[in-house]
């Protein structure tokens, strides 16, 4: 399944990353994320999204590293789809097999 603009095809079966180039900064609404390669700033809104983020590293896949920031069975799609923009944005990586 896949949209117009791409953000449909996010797997949340693959392994993720955060792009080398971004960093984080956390804020009581939840972050800011700033590409410094596009020169893009991303605001999170969610606390749970930017939990999310910060295990993507350390989980074999985005829908382990959702289940460990609390995220419900229930709530995916809309995850899938905020990491969805992240991903078309060059926020988050495709981990590449080692």
């Amino acid at each position: 399944m896949s949209t117009e603009d791409g953000r449909g095809s996010f797997d949340l079966d693959a392994a993720w990353d955060l792009a080398a180039p971004v960093s984080i900064r956390p804020e009581r609404f939840g972050a800011l994320l700033y590409h410094f390669g596009t020169r893009r700033l991303s605001f999170l809104k969610s606390p749970v999204l930017l939990d999310v983020l910060r295990r993507l590293e350390d989980t074999p896949t985005a829908r382990v590293a959702c289940a460990h920031a609390g995220v419900a069975a229930a709530e995916l799609p809309a995850y899938r789809t905020a990491l969805a923009t992240l991903a078309a944005s060059d926020m988050i990586r495709q981990r590449s097999a080692s």
